[in-house]
C-alpha cells in the first residue's frame, strides 16, 4: 500500500514538473518572441511548483528520505550574501587591482591612474561589467602618505553612477529642441514658439546678439515646418556688397553687368518651395530693401538686367544683432519693410542672462567635438566648470563653443581642466581685485551697486562676493532698479 501510494505522489509531482515547464516555456516564449505573455502564467508556475515540492516531498516520506526544505527570504538570503561578499573580499587582498577591474575601454586610464598614485576627484569612464552591460562609474582616488611624506599607497573608491547618467541623459533630450539646447525658461518659451509656427508660413523675424544662436532658431524653425522636405538657403547680408548682394539674392542674366558671362540663379529660386534664411538684415542697403520689399508684397522676382517676373514660393526668416527701430529712426531701415518682416518675432537672450544652461551647452559641445576629433573626454572638472559659470561671455553660445574648442587642443586627460580653458576666462576673475573696495558702501545702494557691477565688468558671480550677497539677490536688484551695462 505504502508503495503504491508513493508511486501516485511521484507521478502527481512529475505531472505537477511538467506542467510547470510547460508554463515557464511557454511564459518566456510569449515574453521574448511574441511581446506578450498571459498574467496567470506567473500564479500557475507558482502553484504547481509547490504542488511539486509537497508531493515530490511525501513520496520521500514513504520511501524513508531525510527531508528538509527552506525558503530563502530576504532573513535567510542576506547573511549567505554578506558571507559570499565577506569571502570575496578575504580573496581580494594581496591582489593586483588590475586583476579585480571590470574590463573596460577605460581600464588602461583606470590602470594608470592607479599606477602613477596620482590623485583624481570623479574620474568618469564608461565600462562594461562581466555580462556584457554597459556601466558608468566616477572613481576617486587618494594617496596614503606616512609620517615622513613618503607614498605609502593609494585608496580607490568606485562609485555606480549608471542609474544617474542614464537620467542625465533624459535630462538631456528634455533640454533639447531641434539642435537647440536650454532649459531657462525663455528659451522653453522660444521651443514653444518655434511649434506654434510649425504649421504657418508667416515671415519671422530673429532678434538677438552676435552668436546667440539665430541660425540654429532659424533652422528650427523650418524643420519643424511644412516645407521641412524644400531647401533651407542661408544668405549673410552683411558679408557682400550691394552689387553683389542684389545678384546673390535675385539672380542675373547674361550681359547684365561685366564678368556676368552666364545666367545665374539667384537664392530666391534656390529656397523656392523651401525657407530663404537673410542673416544681418539690419545691413541691407535702403536699395535692395526695396527690392526685398517688392518679393514680400508680391511673391516674385527680377533677375538683374531682366524685366522678366518670376514667381517664387519662399518663406522668409530674418535675423539681425541691430536695433531696426533705431534704424528706422536714422533712415538706415525702411519702416515698411520692417512691417512686413516682423509678423512674428523671436528675441534670443544674452547667454549670461542664461547661466544655467551653461553645464547642459558644454556637454553638448563636448559631445561634438569628441565625434569630430576622436577624443575621449568624458566631461569637465567642477573648478573648470565654475569658470565657466562665472564669465559674461560678450561672444554669447559661439564663444562658449570656441573655449571648449580651445580646451579640446589643449586638454590631455580625460577632464577638461581649468588651465585649458582660455586665458581670458581666469583673467576675469582677477578683474575685481580686493584693493578695488570700498571700505563702507555709500548711501546711495544703487549707485554703489553699479560702480561694483562695472568694476567687476558685470560678472555678477564676483560682483556678488564683494557685495556680500547672494547672485540672485543682487540679480533681483539689478531687475529692480532697471540697471543696465553701459
Amino acid at each position: 500500500m505504502a508503495a503504491s501510494l508513493s508511486r501516485l505522489l511521484i507521478a502527481f509531482g512529475a505531472i505537477g514538473l511538467l506542467a510547470m515547464t510547460a508554463i515557464i516555456g511557454w511564459q518566456v516564449f510569449g515574453r521574448f518572441v511574441l511581446n506578450s505573455s498571459p498574467s496567470w502564467t506567473e500564479q500557475a508556475s507558482l502553484i504547481l511548483m509547490i504542488w511539486y515540492v509537497m508531493f515530490a516531498a511525501a513520496a520521500g516520506v514513504y520511501e524513508g528520505f531525510h527531508i528538509r526544505i527552506a525558503l530563502l527570504e530576504a532573513d535567510v538570503a542576506l547573511p549567505v550574501v554578506k558571507q559570499f561578499v565577506a569571502k570575496v573580499r578575504e580573496e581580494a587582498v594581496g591582489e593586483s587591482c588590475h586583476d579585480l577591474l571590470p574590463p573596460a575601454s577605460d581600464r588602461e586610464s583606470f590602470g594608470a591612474l592607479l599606477a602613477n598614485r596620482r590623485e583624481v576627484d570623479e574620474h568618469h569612464a564608461a565600462v562594461k561589467d562581466r555580462h556584457g552591460r554597459s556601466l558608468h562609474l566616477l572613481l576617486t582616488t587618494r594617496v596614503l602618505r606616512d609620517d615622513m611624506d613618503e607614498v605609502k599607497g593609494l585608496v580607490a573608491i568606485l562609485r555606480d553612477v549608471t542609474e544617474l547618467e542614464a537620467l542625465r541623459g533624459e535630462l538631456q533630450q528634455r533640454e533639447s529642441f531641434y539642435d537647440l539646447i536650454g532649459k531657462d525658461h525663455r528659451m522653453q518659451e522660444i521651443y514653444r514658439l518655434v511649434q506654434d509656427l510649425s504649421d504657418s508660413d508667416a515671415t519671422v523675424l530673429i532678434l538677438g546678439a552676435s552668436g546667440t544662436g539665430k541660425e540654429l532658431i532659424a533652422s528650427a524653425i523650418h524643420r519643424s515646418s511644412l516645407r521641412r522636405r524644400g531647401p533651407f538657403v542661408k544668405v549673410n547680408c552683411s558679408a557682400l556688397s550691394e552689387s553683389l548682394l542684389e545678384s546673390e539674392l535675385f539672380g542675373h542674366v547674361k550681359g547684365a553687368f561685366t564678368g556676368a558671362l552666364r545666367d545665374k540663379v539667384g537664392r530666391f529660386e534656390e529656397a523656392d518651395s523651401g525657407t530663404l534664411f537673410l542673416d544681418e538684415i539690419g545691413d541691407l542697403s535702403l536699395a535692395v530693401q526695396v527690392k526685398l520689399l517688392r518679393v514680400l508684397q508680391e511673391r516674385e522676382i527680377e533677375r538683374v538686367g531682366s524685366n522678366d517676373p518670376r514667381k517664387v514660393d519662399v518663406r522668409i526668416i530674418a535675423a539681425t544683432h541691430r536695433n531696426l527701430l533705431e534704424g528706422i529712426a536714422e533712415g538706415r531701415f525702411r519702416e515698411d519693410l520692417y512691417y512686413r518682416l516682423n509678423v512674428m518675432s523671436v528675441e534670443l537672450p544674452a547667454l549670461r542672462e542664461r547661466i544655467e544652461d551653461i553645464p547642459a551647452l558644454t556637454d553638448h559641445f563636448i559631445a561634438k567635438y569628441n565625434a569630430r576629433t576622436g577624443r575621449g573626454i568624458q566631461g569637465i572638472e567642477r573648478a573648470a566648470l565654475t569658470l565657466l559659470m562665472d564669465y559674461e561671455w560678450p561672444g554669447n553660445v559661439r564663444e562658449l563653443e570656441n573655449a571648449i574648442e580651445h580646451a579640446f587642443i589643449k586638454c590631455r586627460g580625460s577632464l577638461l581642466q581649468p588651465d585649458c580653458l582660455p586665458t581670458l576666462l581666469q583673467q576675469d576673475r582677477e578683474v575685481c581685485a580686493p584693493h578695488m573696495q570700498s571700505t563702507t558702501p555709500p548711501a546711495d545702494e544703487r549707485h554703489y551697486i553699479k560702480q561694483v557691477l562695472d568694476e567687476c565688468r558685470w560678472n555678477r558671480t564676483i560682483a556678488a562676493e564683494r557685495l556680500g550677497m547672494h547672485r540672485t539677490t543682487l540679480w533681483r536688484k539689478i531687475k529692480e532698479w532697471n540697471l543696465t551695462e553701459d
